[in-house]
């Protein structure tokens, strides 16, 4: 009797490893702009095989304050980018990003960036009546202007915003993107989403989840 609950037992927890070991896997990593998938079995060869994360940026967030990359340090972070102008797909992303942001609202550990594209109108107080305007009342939901060059670099070249053309567009063309990223806490790109489409919002908030799972 007691070898037969041994086996079981050593049968579930044997399950366990290997379910735990599979979701360390499962996600890829996204190392260029063409958003080609690398796959990566062992922890040690993550830094030999993914070089790029998301560079250092200091931009205003809806209450004027200074906000830079240090906000997601150590932490599960996911940009969009929008402008409050925007009659086209920027409500639809917006309303749909709350499906994430309601799902980790009490989640220190994951951080929302809506990043604005059109920063010499989206001052912080007009980011401010935005987020009053779409109830957004997530504390972890940043929405950020500053200068727009350098928001124009970091989403294409850091964020890979606009997909297989990342390096092609110069800094003066407009940007505009339905594409979400999701970004790990080693700053390395892990996810590209639509995000005008619900249910893509929903696998995101899944893959977050396998994110907070992963072993470290």
């Amino acid at each position: 009797m007691y070898r037969i609950v041994f086996l079981l037992l050593s049968s579930f927890l044997f399950a366990s490893c290997k379910e735990k070991k599979q979701a360390s896997i499962d996600m890829p990593y996204y190392n260029t702009a063409n958003f080609d998938p690398i796959f990566i079995d062992q922890k040690p060869q993550v830094p030999l095989k993914i070089t790029h994360t998301i560079d250092t940026f200091s931009l205003l967030n809806q209450d004027s304050l200074k906000i830079t990359q240090s906000v997601f340090d150590n932490k599960i972070h996911v940009a969009n980018f929008i402008f409050t102008t925007c009659g086209s797909i920027c409500p639809v992303m917006t309303n749909n990003f709350k499906i994430v942001g309601d799902s980790f609202k009490n989640d220190t550990d994951v951080v929302l960036l809506s990043y604005s594209v059109t920063p010499w109108i989206d001052k912080p107080y007009v980011l401010k009546n935005y987020m009053i305007k779409n109830g957004i009342t997530n504390t972890n939901w940043q929405f950020l202007t500053g200068d727009r060059t350098k928001i124009y670099k970091l989403a294409r070249q850091s964020y890979f915003a606009e997909e297989n053309i990342g390096f092609s567009k110069d800094s003066s063309e407009f940007l505009h993107t339905e594409h979400v990223i999701l970004v790990d806490k080693a700053k390395r790109i892990r996810g590209v989403y639509n995000g005008t489409l619900s249910l893509e919002m929903q696998h995101l908030v899944e893959d977050i989840k396998s994110l907070q799972n992963e072993q470290q």
